[in-house]
């Protein structure tokens, strides 16, 4: 068995002690999951480890955020519809849970921006961050 090998078990220990001794953040609620507005994505992104339901969260923020690129990548491939975002090459889906989480906190006192469908609140977040050149 290597160094690292043997110290692993206590870096895991470690690091999870770590989590415990952090406050807990506002816990999720079931309705947050609902994405009836661009606010209840937001405190699904932005969930941070500790809070309950954390890795639930993390995929369901990952997979909205994705399906909603797709769609968006979809639609505009035949060039038919007009590209909103226009990302670089090897941008990821935490780049833009990112975007999209620094967006919603710049703009979280915004009562209508944060009531709209979530879906437009990720096209606004991405298309600020990644915005795309006339052509």
């Amino acid at each position: 068995m290597t160094q690292t090998e043997r110290r692993l078990p206590v870096m895991l220990a470690s690091a999870l002690a770590g989590l415990l001794i952090v406050a807990p953040a506002q816990a999720l609620q079931e309705e947050d999951f609902d994405y009836d507005s661009t606010r209840s994505l937001y405190r699904v992104c932005a969930a941070e480890p500790g809070v309950e339901g954390h890795l639930i969260a993390a995929f369901a923020c990952r997979a909205f955020l994705e399906a909603t690129v797709q769609y968006h990548d979809a639609v505009t491939d035949d060039r038919a519809m007009r590209q909103l975002i226009c990302y670089p090459r090897g941008a990821t889906i935490a780049d833009a849970q990112a975007a999209f989480v620094d967006w919603a906190r710049a703009n979280a006192e915004n009562a209508d921006l944060m009531a709209e469908l979530p879906v437009k609140g990720v096209v606004r977040a991405l298309a600020a961050k990644y915005p795309c050149k006339e052509r």
